[in-house]
Parts: C-alpha cells; structure tokens; sequence
C-alpha cells in the first residue's frame, strides 16, 4: 500500500481523547473512563489481514469483505495438526550429532535433516476454522465501518439504513452478530476452508504458506437447519473440530451467535459448538454483552496514556486492544497470529507457530508496565504446564539436566525444527526465564517467587552449568554459540566464541539466580550462582559497541538486534552504572544507526523504539515508532513485516502478518513513559522535547507500584503513586529544580526522592509551581 494512502487512513481514522484533568481537580489521579475510543474505515476491507479483529485468546474473528460477501473468518487457538516431526530422532541426531558435524565442515547434513523438513513438510502447523459469510448484495452501499475499542464492537452501517454489530465475547467461547433495520432476506453461510479440492499441493515457502490440501484432511460435513448450520471436520490423528452458528429472525432483525469447539479424539468430552450456541440462543444477547462489557471497561481501566503524537497513540491503543483480543489466563499464549489465522486457502506465515527466540517474549513486553500481569500470567502458565516436555528434551537433544524449550514449538510445546540455532538454541529458556523474572518484580508476589520463578531459573543455571565447557582460559563456553538470526541457518551462524546473545542471556541467568536464591534465603545456591557468574566471559566490544562475538561486529544491516540484548531487555548494561557503560550504549545504538534499516522488518523499529527509550533517546525513540506505525502496518493496525510505504525504509516490502512488532511497540511507547528496570522509577525519562503535554495513568513499575503522572507545558506537576505490596519506593524526582510537596514524609538522596510504604499505601506529589492551572 502507498505510504500516503496509508497514512490517509491514519489521520481520517478517529483520534483517542482521554478524559484526564490532572491538575484540574482535587483527586487528579483517580481513574477517568475514556469517553471516546474508535477506529473507523471507510469501506470493508478486502483481504483477511486487513480485516476488523475481535477476539479473546480462545477464539477470534476477522471482518471483511470476499466477492461481495461479508465474511467472518473465524478461528479457534487451539485448532493444530500436531502430527509428529519424524525427522527428529534425537537418539540419532542430538546436540553433539550437529558439532561434530560443523566441525567436520559437513553442515549441509545437519540443514537437510532439521531446516529442510520444517520448510518443506505441511504439519504439524496451526489451521483455520471456517468463514461465516452474508451475501450482503443486497443492502447496497457501506456507508461505514467501525471498531469500538472500548466495548471491543465491530459496527457496520450500510447507507439503506441496515447496522451490523458484532463481537467475540471477552471470556467466553462464543462470537455473536446483530443486523438491524434489514430490508432483505439475510441469512448465514458456513464455508470450510478449502482442505479438499482444486488447488496447488506444491510445499511452498513455509513464509508464504503451503496449501491447506497438503494436510491431507477428508472433507468435513455441514448440516443445515431451519436456524442452524454445523461444520464438523476431521484433521490429524482423530483430532476434531467444530462450528456452528444459531440465529433468530424477528421483523427486520437478524440475531446470532457462532462457537468452535475442538476434541483431542472420539473421547474427548469437551462441550461441542453447538451446545454452546443453542444455551447462549435462550439466554440472549444482552447477558453475554453484559459480561463482555464489563471485562473491556475493566481492561482499559488498568491504565491509560495521553500522548501530543496522535498516531502513536492511535497506535498504542490499537495495540493494546489487540493485547487484550489475543492474551488471556487460561488460554493458549500468543503465537504468530494468535487467533486470527490466514483464511486465504494456506497455511498461516511460519506456520502459525509458537517462536520463541524473539515472538513469544516480544508479544508480552507491554503486560508490565502496562498493568496488565494477569494477561501475561497465561503465557508463564503455558510454559509451566508443558517443563516436563521441555526437560525431556533438554535430556533427549542436549544430554543435561536442567531446562532449555524449544526455540520453534507446537501448541504442546513439542519442537517442530527450522533453523536449529535458534529453534534448539541453548539459551531459549533463558530469554523466557526473564519472563518469569519480572513478573515476579512487577508483582512481588512471593508465592509466584518461590514456586515458579526461581524454581524455572535454577533449572536453566543447571542447564547451562551441565553444557558448557571451560576454555583454553579458564572461562566458560557454550560447545557451539549463536546470535539469532545472524548469518541465517548457514554454518557461520554458528560460533566457536560466545556470541554477545548467548552471553548477555547466561550472565542474566545467573544473575537473577543469585538475586532471587538470596531473596528465598537459599544462601548456599546463591552463592554458587554467583561463582559460575564469575566464570563467564565478558562481553566482545569494541569502538561500535556490543560486537556480535570476538572478532566479528555487527557488518551489515540485521532484523534481530540480538548483540544488544544485554542492554534491553535484560538491562545489564545500563546507563545507572556509570560513564563506561553509557558509552557502550550510545556506541552501539549509533552503530545500528550507522548501518541503517535496509534489511530490519518492523518490529526491529518496534525494537529500536524500546532500545533507544532505555538509552533516554526521546526524539530517537519517538521516530523509530513513528516510522513503525506509518509504515510497517495495514490500515487495520496489523504488523506485516514489510515497509508498506514506499519509502525504502526497508528492503523488505512482502506482508506476513504477524503480532509481535505490534506490541513491542506499545512497550516502547511505555517505556518513552516510565522506566524501572534499574531499581529506580524515572517518569517521562525518553520523550522528545516538543511533547510539553503527557500523561499517564496507573502504569505499573518495579516493586509493585502503581503510578499516575501528569505534564502540563513540559513541566511535571502531579505525580501519584500506589504500593500494592509495600517496600522502598525511590523516585528519580521528575520536579527538576521546581520545589514539589508530599504527603508523607521521605528522604533525599541527591536526584532521588526514598519513601518506605506500607501495602496499599497512596502517596501524592505536587508541584508548588503550577501557576498554568
């Protein structure tokens, strides 16, 4: 799409207000609704990608428009051909099979025998569910469409007077629709996707997707009703699924609901769609809008952000209503797509899988700060559910103990393969063990510490203590090191020396390990981590910063900034600790500057946004996102890889939609907002000097507080902070040279302001130069 194009649907889409008056009224930081929230569309959409999401984790739906019919494309998270890998025989080809074959210099057995099969073989793979189609000829000419963020509502009008409204109940496992005004016969259609019939049955680029045909699936059934139509299908192994949709006509209304269920096999007892369906026909509309309602009131009231850059902030709304369409405790994480699989005829981009060397960790970033832990929550449960599986693959392809995951899995967490030095990278449980981390440090839930956090952390120290070696130095190595995706899948993608990735994740791991083993009282363990800390190299760095490994810096433009995951997200090199490690990041940032954009996709700006944030670069940071949201997105908000806007801010112009870049960003805007990874809460530390109006409201930090703030002519006036589980509170004072008030006595340390709170204690700051108000 031309950039202008895109960017006209940009500005003529509604702007977000929020209904802030910090400083206007006596409890500034109480928590105002917002009182207009929408996206609007000048006509249907006519590709699925660009199609209206809904969703809750579980099912999802996109709204557009197919050859003149209005069509829903209905997904379900936990529709997957989980066939088996056969090519992975770990007895045969493990971790030591791939060295001794690098090595020898024989790597193109090692491509053939785990990258190969993943591109070429159709399962196992996410699938569709099915489309549920209108004929809506009829009606005549759209006269708009719109998305109703707040109630999450898709609402079309038709200039002949017809409305639709539709949505996917927030916590239950049903969509519904209603037309309204209706001057026609209007009546549902279900169409299967096509896993039988004309087309091609070539392997294709697992990118572009494969053929739907290539599964080999027989054809479903559909039985039609009076008012009922249901699609049961058959796919892998006895797996099933179903769909089916209910209505009702009265006068000139059309109401209906739809469901999808699934079954492991002829046992399974699972409630089928159409039970689902036939309770929710008697119990009506109104009751699940209720409840719908209720849930996305309660997901915006979480926090809120104003922003003078409107398309950023249309942006971050817009990512941040997807967070709560695709994250959701008790529901499969968010994988490539989430719930809004491809309905064009193919597998989705990647296979619709779970990528855990970057996807998985980025789609969770904006839960912290955001406010939004108990969304993130079912991603940490997913990957507690399935350790056996990951450990028994630890002792299977690596012959430790301890833990490492699949970088590539199913929706089981079984490894599926691809360019195994990331898909079997060694420190894929270490990136995700940050997870666990902060959550347990935006929580500071001491439960969570105990049975989960520490307990997945140990278990990665004792991977990494068992596969690593000491050098000709005495330091530790990994037998081989990788850099995701440096080099590709070719055999230089794999390095001798510790690459920086590799590095930065293992020096966090035992980093944290020694943090959390002392904060448990586990003094032994904690010390023990603290000596294998001591046993790993430093970082390769020279006059451009962060290298990629000993010897080889960061030549050519790159998509994955994985040589600087030491300083975000991992934060171990940081500004806080000095002159020495302020250097090393504006030398790197600089570099990747230098090399510039030509081969990044989007969520690299996404990624650049946060880095540059973390570096207090606001000006730099605004523009990395400013270039995302403008051209790394469909009209819908969906990220799609590719620069869209013929500008040439990358060379990369193709489209496979997938969600990480989209919620890197909102973490990037949050992160221009608040910051806390140092110990230290800094308000407004990377905004760009010509934002003189900002603010924010219970964004949550570090320590498990919840703060409010608001500037006002580029000065900060009110600040308000809420201890959820009590502590040490130290503020870097936002004031600047303007004397402030408090409510509570605390201390002063130079720039920091040190309160000691108790559980649910509220503390209010005001400026005592407010002479704007």
């Amino acid at each position: 799409m031309e950039f202008n194009k895109l960017l006209r649907f940009s500005l003529s889409s509604a702007l977000f207000f929020l209904l802030f008056m910090f400083g206007c009224q006596e409890k500034p930081q109480e928590q105002l609704p917002l009182y207009y929230m929408e996206r609007s569309f000048p006509e249907l959409a006519q590709s699925w990608d660009e199609g209206i999401p809904l969703g809750n984790a579980t099912l999802g739906a996109l709204v557009w428009q197919k050859e003149g019919k209005l069509r829903f494309s209905l997904d379900r998270a936990d529709l997957w051909d989980l066939r088996q890998m056969e090519n992975l025989d770990f007895e045969k080809y493990d971790f030591n099979w791939v060295v001794k074959q690098w090595e020898g210099k024989q790597y193109g057995d090692v491509q053939r025998q785990f990258d190969v099969p993943y591109d070429t073989l159709a399962g196992p793979s996410k699938i569709p569910g099915a489309a549920l189609e209108f004929d809506i000829s009829g009606l005549g000419e759209v006269e708009s469409v719109k998305l109703d963020l707040q109630k999450a509502v898709c609402v079309i009008h038709w200039k002949n007077g017809t409305i639709l409204r539709t949505f996917v109940h927030a916590t239950e496992p049903i969509g519904w629709y209603r037309f309204e005004n209706l001057n026609t016969d209007l009546l549902p259609k279900v169409v299967p996707p096509p896993y039988v019939g004309a087309g091609s049955t070539e392997a294709l680029n697992p990118v572009s997707g494969q053929d739907l045909r290539r599964l080999g699936y027989s054809a479903g059934k559909i039985a039609e009703n009076e008012n009922s139509i249901t699609y049961d299908q058959e796919g892998w192994d006895g797996f099933q699924f179903q769909v089916n949709t209910r209505w009702k006509k009265t006068g000139d209304q059309l109401e209906g609901s739809w469901s999808i269920s699934s079954k492991r096999n002829s046992q399974d007892t699972s409630i089928l769609a159409s039970e689902v369906t036939d309770k929710a026909f008697w119990k009506g509309i109104e009751e699940y809008e209720k409840d719908h309602f209720t849930w996305w009131n309660n997901f915006w009231n979480a926090s809120a952000i104003t922003l003078p850059d409107t398309l950023l902030q249309q942006q971050y709304y817009m990512d941040m209503y997807k967070l709560g369409a695709a994250a959701r405790q008790g529901a499969p994480p968010i994988s490539l797509q989430s719930v809004w699989t491809a309905d064009n005829g193919k597998l989705p981009p990647w296979k619709g899988d779970f990528h855990h060397d970057l996807n998985t960790q980025l789609s969770y970033w904006p839960t912290y700060a955001g406010n939004h832990l108990e969304l993130e929550q079912g991603f940490l449960d997913w990957l507690n559910q399935h350790k056996h599986t990951f450990e028994k693959y630890t002792r299977e392809y690596f012959g430790t103990n301890g833990l490492n995951v699949p970088g590539v899995t199913t929706l089981e967490g079984d490894p599926m393969g691809g360019w195994i030095q990331y898909a079997f990278g060694p420190t894929v449980s270490a990136w995700l063990g940050h997870h666990f981390y902060l959550h347990w440090k935006y929580s500071m839930d001491r439960e969570f510490l105990k049975n989960d956090a520490y307990p997945w952390i140990k278990g990665v120290a004792v991977f990494l203590k068992e596969l690593s070696m000491l050098d000709k130095d005495g330091k530790r190595k990994l037998p081989l090191s990788s850099s995701p995706e440096i080099h590709d899948n070719s055999a230089k993608a794999w390095f001798d020396q510790m690459t920086n990735y590799d590095l930065a994740l293992i020096r966090w791991t035992y980093t944290a390990a020694a943090e959390l083993a002392l904060e448990l009282g586990y003094l032994d363990e904690a010390e023990e981590w603290n000596s294998l800390l001591a046993e790993w190299p430093n970082y390769a760095i020279d006059g451009s910063g962060l290298m990629v490994a000993p010897g080889e810096q960061l030549e050519d433009s790159h998509r994955h900034f994985s040589q600087v995951m030491a300083i975000h997200p991992l934060g171990l090199i940081d500004a806080a600790n000095g002159e020495e490690d302020l250097e090393i990041i504006n030398n790197t940032i600089a570099h990747l500057d230098k090399i510039g954009s030509s081969k990044w996709t989007g969520y690299s700006f996404a990624w650049l946004g946060n880095l540059k944030a973390r570096a207090r670069d606001g000006k730099g940071a605004a523009k990395a996102l400013e270039d995302f949201a403008s051209s790394f997105v469909l009209p819908n908000s969906f990220h799609v890889n590719g620069d869209q806007s013929g500008t040439g801010k990358s060379d990369f112009t193709y489209r496979p939609f997938t969600l990480e870049g989209n919620f890197a960003f909102a973490a990037g805007v949050q992160e221009m907002l608040i910051q806390s990874h140092s110990g230290v809460v800094k308000l407004f530390p990377a905004i760009p000097d010509d934002w003189q109006d900002v603010s924010f409201t219970t964004l949550r930090t570090q320590g498990a507080f919840l703060v409010s703030a608001n500037m006002g002519n580029g000065k900060v006036d009110k600040v308000e902070v809420i201890s959820q589980k009590g502590g040490r509170l130290i503020l870097e004072n936002p004031f600047g040279q303007v004397e402030f008030s408090c409510d509570k006595a605390f201390e002063r340390d130079g720039q920091y302001i040190i309160l000691d709170l108790i559980e649910g204690e509220k503390v209010v700051f005001n400026s005592l130069n407010r002479s704007s108000l």
